[in-house]
């Protein structure tokens, strides 16, 4: 019985470390995104810190990308850009293999 309760515990920190490391690497691309955006809509270094923290916290919003997508695709098209959402998505993927590639770095 023991252990199948041991077992039971380092399935159950596996899975809390994989959540952790998704999170984190989720975060770091949605900072990647918001720096992009950023130099798009021509940002000040104080404007690009607070919007890449404006980015992180969209993701809050909902399950998934399409919380960051939206306020991505909102934000260039009042900056009047020319990025449509498949720049944007096609962006979110490249930044998220950047996001993975440093995190495993660091580690």
């Amino acid at each position: 019985m023991t252990d199948f309760k041991d077992r039971e515990r380092a399935e159950e920190a596996k899975f809390a470390l994989d959540e952790e490391t998704a999170f984190k690497i989720a975060a770091r691309r949605n900072r990647l995104l918001g720096e992009w955006a950023a130099g798009i809509m021509n940002l000040t270094p104080e404007e690009t810190e607070a919007y890449k923290k404006s980015v992180v916290q969209a993701d809050f919003e909902e399950a998934g990308d399409e919380d960051v997508i939206r306020k991505l695709l909102g934000d260039l098209t009042a900056a009047d850009t020319n990025v449509s959402e498949a720049d944007i998505r096609a962006k979110l993927e490249e930044m998220a293999i950047e996001a993975k590639r440093q995190y495993m770095s660091e580690s």
